[in-house]
């Protein structure tokens, strides 16, 4: 599939409805309850003058996450410890590709509870096997993604266990709702204090606050999109419309820019990708709703520029797998047209998000 980059045609204001699902008051309740947690700490932020011909890019580094690896620790442990709240001992399930079936698992080990996650056959066993170590009894199911998704939703319901999905549909939008909510915090954690290193260029932005990051353009990949929407709605609640907003999927399972082009959620066939933990070929519905009017451009890469996006990075000491470094390979992947839609330039201020760690560490 060719690469794509799909300007939004349907770009509008942030709302007051968009606030109600996402922004920075849900993260800061999220980041209320982590704060507490004794693993909890923030993330750090890496500078990386010049990548992508921006003037400095800061990565914010999930790899370390919690210990858990990925900023996935935020989203399903957080669902988990509110549904634990109300009712203690039922099972919960999940399905995966990785790190989210691993911050499910954290969550239900600390709530006591049992929890079965389902991985298709493509997962490497190196979840499994961090999976099993949380407790968790993990069960492979289906070729992709959507296989185990199946799965984990009949077995909640034949065996009355809650489903923890980070991504939702019509009729089950709760809990993926404060999965999304929970991501939020490692933007929240922008606006501390000494939160970017010396010298990373701070400046009062427009609606912003004085002393915090004048961010311009933010870079997020994207699975489902749970991670970009949370993105978008802090963005847009903080710092304002000004930033841009990039959403980057592997070519192999672009469902956002195609639900974008078409105005509805849809379902796309794609190709093997290695970006495992972004192969989703369709988005959460409650994404695709937020990222339809507040993201300003979708774009496509192949596993090659993840890959040599990987190394680039690694070169300035921060590793990453290539699921990880995505959104620097967005970055990287820009047409020039898409450069001069955006603003892209040497004056520029890019975030990105280093989602997860490599998949085996050294």
């Amino acid at each position: 599939m060719a690469i794509m980059e799909y300007l939004n045609p349907a770009r509008a204001p942030y709302n007051e409805d968009d606030r109600a699902l996402i922004g920075v008051e849900h993260a800061r309740r999220a980041r209320a309850r982590f704060a507490r947690h004794p693993a909890y700490r923030p993330t750090p932020v890496h500078v990386v003058p010049g990548l992508g011909g921006a003037g400095v890019a800061y990565v914010k580094d999930e790899s370390g996450r919690m210990g858990l690896g990925s900023f996935k620790a935020l989203g399903g442990a957080y669902a988990v410890h509110l549904l634990a709240e109300h009712d203690g001992g039922t099972p919960f399930v999940c399905a995966s590709a990785g790190n989210h079936g691993i911050s499910v698992a954290s969550g239900a080990a600390e709530a006591g509870v049992p929890c079965f996650v389902y991985l298709s056959e493509n997962v490497p066993e190196a979840f499994a096997r961090r999976l099993r170590a949380l407790g968790a009894e993990v069960r492979r199911a289906g070729h992709d993604y959507e296989a185990a998704v199946s799965a984990a939703m009949t077995a909640a319901r034949e065996h009355g266990w809650r489903l923890v999905a980070d991504s939702s549909w019509d009729g089950y939008t709760g809990v993926p709702l404060d999965v999304m909510r929970g991501y939020g915090v490692l933007f929240d954690e922008l606006s501390d204090p000494g939160a970017l290193p010396p010298g990373a260029g701070r400046t009062e932005p427009p609606g912003g606050y004085r002393g915090e990051p004048a961010l311009t353009h933010v870079f997020v990949q994207a699975g489902v999109g749970g991670l970009a929407a949370a993105a978008a709605g802090y963005v847009r609640d903080r710092w304002g419309e000004q930033p841009k907003i990039v959403v980057v999927e592997p070519d192999g399972a672009p469902c956002l820019i195609a639900s974008a082009r078409a105005g509805r959620p849809v379902r796309v066939e794609g190709h093997p990708t290695t970006l495992g933990r972004l192969d989703c070929h369709e988005p959460s519905l409650l994404a695709h709703r937020l990222l339809s009017h507040l993201a300003d451009l979708y774009l496509t890469i192949t596993d090659e520029q993840a890959a040599a996006a990987t190394r680039l990075l690694a070169g300035h000491g921060v590793a990453l797998s290539d699921c990880g470094a995505a959104g620097a390979a967005g970055l990287l992947a820009l047409t020039p047209a898409a450069r001069d839609a955006l603003a892209l330039d040497d004056a520029s201020r890019v975030l990105l998000v280093g989602t997860e760690g490599p998949v085996e560490p050294k």
